[in-house]
């Protein structure tokens, strides 16, 4: 059963301008039309600010996002996107046909869980010198499962002719690929995908380049 909440007490999200979860986040906020605050965590600045006491009683593995929603706390970018497409309404997010739910649940999991968490800052910043290449190898060995994937499952988008979860995790993650010069010509239906969504103004205006702690220098 669908829940719809309405709530007068805007959410607040923590996170980072280019951190791919938080981005996450942002698009489901502006693809349901729902208004939120933003509180910048800078995950360089100070040694990184999500190691505070302060943002640990927020998050207690200290990454980003955390959202304040519905008096309530929560994180994990997934966990976050499913609630809020169960309690508000607007363009759902996980198809109603069970058999395209699991294929975005897949696509979804294969991004967040198989590629993202091996390239993320705080990883890299355990790799040290190799992080580069550390970076492009598991990109390209994500990107290389998921071509094969999405050849069968979309359509316009990730998953048919709709925008899901799936899509919201790609385009993060090409961003990511992009930023660590991985050719993703390599992949032309990961690459058609997220040209599209990135003509939309969800996405637009989710973009890491137009958030309120987005550096003048995007190469800071």
């Amino acid at each position: 059963m669908r829940l719809t909440l309405v709530c007068l007490v805007k959410p607040v999200l923590h996170g980072y301008f280019r951190s791919s979860c938080s981005w996450r986040v942002r698009i489901a906020f502006a693809l349901k039309g729902i208004e939120y605050n933003q509180v910048a965590v800078n995950l360089i600045k100070d040694g990184g600010q999500q190691f505070t006491e302060q943002y640990k009683t927020l998050n207690p593995m200290q990454q980003v996002p955390a959202v304040e929603i519905d008096g309530t706390t929560l994180f994990q970018s997934l966990a976050v996107i499913q609630y809020i497409d169960e309690t508000r309404p607007g363009p759902r997010l996980l198809p109603v046909d069970p058999k395209a739910r699991a294929q975005v649940r897949m696509i979804s999991d294969l991004v967040a869980s198989g590629i993202q968490p091996l390239q993320n800052l705080y990883v890299l910043q355990k790799i040290g010198a190799e992080k580069l290449p550390w970076a492009q190898h598991f990109i390209n060995r994500g990107f290389q499962a998921l071509e094969p994937i999405l050849k069968q499952t979309s359509g316009k988008y990730c998953v048919g002719d709709e925008i899901s979860m799936a899509d919201i995790c790609l385009v993060p993650q090409v961003y990511n690929a992009q930023r660590y010069n991985v050719d993703v010509s390599q992949y032309p239906t990961i690459q058609r995908i997220n040209e599209t969504l990135l003509e939309i103004e969800a996405f637009k205006r989710s973009h890491p380049s137009r958030q309120p702690d987005t550096p003048a220098d995007l190469s800071a």
